[in-house]
């Protein structure tokens, strides 16, 4: 066996989110913009000869084959026809089911550092593939870089983003995703933002937002208690949400201000994420 290697999964913001449509599968239409973190989870990776995946995310409760982490490594390798296996571990920091794409971010590390490791030889694009089959948010951490999203997230055009630090807030509930989706009440034909009015800051509405706020008490108080210092808005459907800043010293003041029972982080915007930093140098010297 190799040594242990560490691979960053960083998390994600959405600057908004729209709905603007339904597909005759069921499948909603979204509009939104991924804003990648300096912040994340760290993937420990150590290559296997034997052709054994062990490990796995370590998330209570999650069955091997609900695991995201071991799912990407034994897709990739039945893809690549690979000999060799892995011992796979993830420190986890993002708060599960917040919003911040935790999980997909793990799994689409986990298909990068091996794609690297392995040198299995998939391009980005053959990557990006395999990642959308694991969730729709999945090839964005895959490629790297902050970016406007549409039709189920599949759609990716990378975005310049100016500088910007963010205080993020976790209440500490679980939103579910799936109820939210299945409820009568959320905006499905919202009219299609540009990303001109975006970038002139026309568009920061989450379509989740308020329902989330409506059933649960406690991130409708930390938004109502971020919303004190600015702009506070929701990430996905929840439950963290998160407040811009011009610097990193003003988010940090605020974060330090956060009462219980909330926990408050602070993190960078980056247009490209440390993950695919990581990728490219050790492409390079492989």
């Amino acid at each position: 066996m190799s040594a242990w290697s560490v691979w960053p999964a960083p998390a994600k913001l959405n600057l908004f989110l729209r709905i603007v449509g339904r597909r005759a599968d069921g499948y909603h239409l979204l509009q939104t913009v991924f804003r990648l973190l300096d912040w994340g989870d760290d993937v420990r990776v150590r290559v296997r000869d034997d052709g054994q995946i062990t490990g796995g995310s370590g998330v209570e409760g999650v069955s091997p084959e609900q695991d995201l982490v071991l799912r990407a490594a034994h897709m990739l390798q039945q893809r690549a026809g690979c000999t060799l296996g892995a011992d796979l571990a993830v420190d986890k920091r993002i708060p599960l089911g917040g919003g911040l794409g935790g999980g997909s971010s793990d799994a689409a590390t986990t298909l990068v550092a091996l794609n690297t490791l392995w040198r299995a030889g998939l391009d980005i694009d053959e990557l990006a593939d395999l990642g959308l089959r694991l969730g729709a948010d999945v090839p964005v951490f895959v490629r790297g870089r902050s970016a406007w999203a549409e039709g189920v997230g599949e759609c990716i055009e990378p975005l310049s983003l100016p500088a910007a630090s963010y205080v993020i807030v976790d209440p500490g509930v679980h939103v579910s995703t799936q109820a939210l989706f299945q409820s009568p009440e959320l905006t499905r034909n919202a009219p299609e933002a540009t990303i001109s009015s975006f970038l002139e800051g026309h568009v920061t509405d989450n379509a989740f937002a308020p329902l989330v706020r409506a059933r649960h008490v406690r991130i409708d108080d930390a938004m109502t208690w971020l919303g004190q210092y600015g702009a506070a808005r929701l990430s996905g459907t929840g439950a963290c949400v998160f407040l811009e800043t011009e610097t990193r010293e003003a988010s940090e003041r605020i974060a330090a201000r956060c009462p219980e029972p909330f926990r408050a982080f602070v993190a960078g915007g980056v247009d490209t994420s440390p993950l695919r930093t990581k990728a490219d140098r050790s492409s390079i010297g492989a």
